[in-house]
């Protein structure tokens, strides 16, 4: 099995690929890992502010690597914002059946509640250098747009309303 975590920034989808690790115990894989082993060693001109080339780039890898998963029978956790959502054109319906997405998306009621919480565990698992930039606006903004994207690919999601943990927990695979 293959699972895909998706989501705008801060919406939690490292602590939530690190929930099913330790359900499932199956590897994971961060797509800001690998997009920083890839600029850090110079393998792409392309830097952390170029998301809308940084999204065709890095998915032409996953992609890659979920086939090559699927192919020899292997399980895997792959979370991060570069899964486009269009991303079951990628795969055939013999691929498909061992893939599962999800998209976390956090409520405008929500983010406007805890606003304070979603900043205040920006490093729960992961150490970010700087997300000074975060405002509530922005955060309101990018789940609103997953939302629309996720209505129109007819892609899974979480809607996290009001407990996070309950509804991530009713929301694991």
């Amino acid at each position: 099995m293959i699972i895909l975590i998706s989501g705008a920034t801060h919406s939690g989808k490292t602590l939530f690929a690190q929930r099913l690790l330790e359900k499932y115990h199956y590897p994971y894989l961060s797509i800001d890992h690998l997009k920083m082993g890839l600029i850090r060693s110079g393998q792409t001109k392309l830097t952390v502010c170029d998301d809308e080339k940084l999204v065709p780039y890095l998915w032409s890898i996953v992609c890659e690597m979920i086939k090559t998963a699927v192919e020899n029978n292997q399980n895997m956790i792959i979370e991060g914002c570069y899964i486009p959502f269009d991303w079951k054109k990628d795969f055939t319906e013999e691929y498909l059946a061992h893939i599962t997405y999800c998209c976390l998306i956090m409520t405008e009621k929500y983010i406007r509640s805890n606003f304070h919480n979603i900043s205040g565990y920006a490093n729960a698992i992961e150490q970010r250098l700087d997300d000074s930039y975060l405002n509530i606006e922005q955060l309101v903004s990018e789940h609103s747009y997953n939302l629309e994207m996720c209505s129109k690919y007819g892609c899974e999601y979480i809607l996290i309303n009001e407990n996070y943990i309950e509804e991530l927990e009713k929301g694991m695979v």
